[in-house]
């Protein structure tokens, strides 16, 4: 299942069933199993994320697992799955740090600009 909108005219959307056909080096060869584009093979890029600057020692992947997870809540995040990714790459809930605005904040806004998943 695909976990965000990577091109929704294509029918790439969060919660797109998806069979894997093949993988290759820099993408992964998929079926699409539900909705109007049903039966049409796509491509999912292996996205790899590197800062602009040399700020890090380390490189991550996609779908990487890390040890520890810091997350910044004083601005709002762009959508759910930006933070359920974030929670969720954690290898243990021990080891996740939540910063908040203040001190009476127990939740963040989901904020979502639909014009941009048009």
């Amino acid at each position: 299942m695909l976990l965000r909108n990577l091109q929704p005219r294509d029918g790439l959307c969060n919660g797109t069933r998806l069979m894997v056909v093949q993988f290759a080096t820099r993408v992964i060869e998929t079926k699409i199993l539900n909705g109007s584009h049903a039966g049409n093979y796509v491509f999912i890029p292996r996205i790899t994320l590197q800062p602009s600057v040399s700020e890090t020692p380390f490189q991550m992947s996609q779908g990487q697992s890390v040890k520890y997870v810091g997350i910044d809540l004083r601005n709002h995040v762009f959508s759910h799955d930006q933070l359920y990714v974030a929670l969720s790459r954690c290898t243990s809930s021990n080891r996740i740090s939540v910063l908040l605005g203040n001190e009476d904040d127990d939740k963040t806004t989901n904020v979502v600009y639909p014009e941009v998943l048009l």
